[in-house]
């Protein structure tokens, strides 16, 4: 039997998408800023988190959906979109950080790239 995982972690990816669209919002009414960031830092990088996600997390559930519409095990879905979901974590916390360290984002760029090659390569060998 095959149990549809890409559903579950879309929403908890969306969670965290509303979690940094909160933190976004915090940040410009505490730098009173309605347009732009006003040179606030940590508007800026609040703002980064936030826009990286969203240029990111569609375009990898989508294809993440649509391999999974082509009966990809479980187990292969639980390991891409919990890839996605950790790569997309770590790159917030390593863009949000002040005094950051660019290994956090680094390594979640590349698992968030490892996702997007990996369900991007599979979707296309299901089509051979």
């Amino acid at each position: 039997m095959h149990v549809t995982v890409t559903p579950v972690f879309a929403a908890l990816l969306a969670l965290i998408f509303v979690c940094l669209s909160v933190r976004t919002i915090l940040k410009r009414r505490k730098a009173k800023v309605a347009v732009g960031d006003g040179g606030n830092v940590e508007l800026q990088r609040a703002q980064r988190a936030h826009a990286n996600f969203i240029e990111y997390v569609p375009i990898a559930l989508l294809v993440l959906t649509f391999l999974e519409m082509r009966a990809v095990g479980s187990y292969v879905m639980i390991g891409l979109c919990g890839l996605l979901l950790l790569g997309r974590c770590i790159h917030a916390y390593g863009i949000s950080n002040p005094r950051e360290n660019y290994n956090f984002r680094k390594t979640g760029m590349y698992m968030t790239f490892a996702v997007l090659i990996l369900g991007s390569l599979g979707l296309l060998y299901t089509y051979l």
